[in-house]
């Protein structure tokens, strides 16, 4: 839901993950960071992580807060490559910052995007329509969507298209809220035929620990078979993680802000337990490592991110 990066090349190795952690794991002050005690805390209302989102985009509105990544093409070319119509979700989309770029890069992509936050909804339709890019408009669909503690809709795929190894494409435009439909073409069709791609960009993180199996298995649904789920978020020892204070600390690797948004630092095990947990093929997982200088004050700082490529399984085969 929200990242800021400020260097210009990406998905690289600037240093050593196994040598940040050695160091880490050295340093007493670092300590705290890697008991693997439950929780410090209770766990949160269901609505209290999205109510803590919902209030930052609130106070973020003007949207100069997240910056647009435009690395994502290079880390995901097969966005761009493939030559007929190919369908993305957006999962946490945020002001747009993942929605913009693809939906500049090629004539043939349609984004739908849902977030928690409406006020983020808006900001996303606001910059996509000012963008300089006229035709990109129709081919955005945003829809309000608390993905943490509820089901996609059935229109994504419905339960009897996910039997079929090959689908139909219909084209079919969310309501606000994500329920409704209007119709592109016959109106017989049950569904648009499931989702190419899932963007899941710096926002897994942001949902409680013990929410992020259901999310994995509710995306599988909604994709095609075969489709690809493309993932960025935070990695262990990143720099961010490392700041928090223990006090912040409410549960094993995971933080909560001052204003009570949450962030969760992944390790490749973890990446990997839980989308093979939720039935997902894994194609690509790795540590990006990163050196981030600031400009004003010229200080380095370590940044650790997870990059992977997860495939659904087509159906008939193991």
């Amino acid at each position: 839901m929200a990242e800021e990066e400020k260097v210009v090349q990406y998905f690289s190795r600037d240093f050593e993950w196994e040598e940040l952690r050695d160091e880490v794991e050295r340093n007493p002050k670092f300590s705290y960071h890697l008991s693997s005690s439950p929780s410090l805390s209770s766990p949160s209302p269901v609505d209290a992580d999205a109510d803590a989102w919902r209030n930052f985009h609130r106070r973020h509105s003007t949207g100069t807060f997240f910056k647009e990544r435009r690395y994502l093409l290079k880390e995901f070319p097969e966005l761009i490559v493939f030559d007929g119509s190919i369908r993305v979700l957006e999962v946490g989309c945020g002001n747009g910052s993942t929605a913009l770029p693809i939906l500049r890069a090629k004539q043939n992509i349609i984004v739908y995007a849902c977030d928690c936050s409406q006020d983020a909804l808006d900001k996303t339709v606001e910059m996509i329509a000012t963008s300089n890019f006229p035709s990109i408009s129709h081919r955005f669909y945003p829809f309000l969507h608390d993905f943490s503690a509820n089901r996609f809709p059935n229109w994504f795929l419905c339960s009897a298209c996910q039997k079929c190894p090959y689908i139909e494409d219909f084209v079919f435009t969310p309501d606000a809220n994500g329920e409704g439909l209007i119709r592109k073409n016959e109106p017989a069709a049950c569904c648009i035929g499931g989702i190419d791609y899932v963007t899941l960009i710096f926002t897994l993180s942001a949902v409680p620990f013990q929410r992020m199996s259901f999310i994995l298995a509710e995306l599988l649904t909604v994709l095609k078979p075969g489709g690809l789920l493309l993932f960025r978020d935070y990695g262990l020892f990143d720099m961010t993680m490392l700041r928090f204070p223990p006090e912040q600390r409410v549960g094993f690797r995971e933080y909560m802000r001052s204003d009570g948004t949450l962030s969760y630092f992944f390790s490749l095990d973890i990446v990997r337990n839980l989308f093979l947990g939720a039935g997902f093929i894994e194609l690509e997982l790795e540590y990006c490592c990163v050196i981030s200088v600031n400009r004003r004050s010229g200080k380095k700082m370590q940044r650790v991110w997870i990059h992977g490529k997860f495939q659904k399984p087509i159906v008939g085969t193991s």
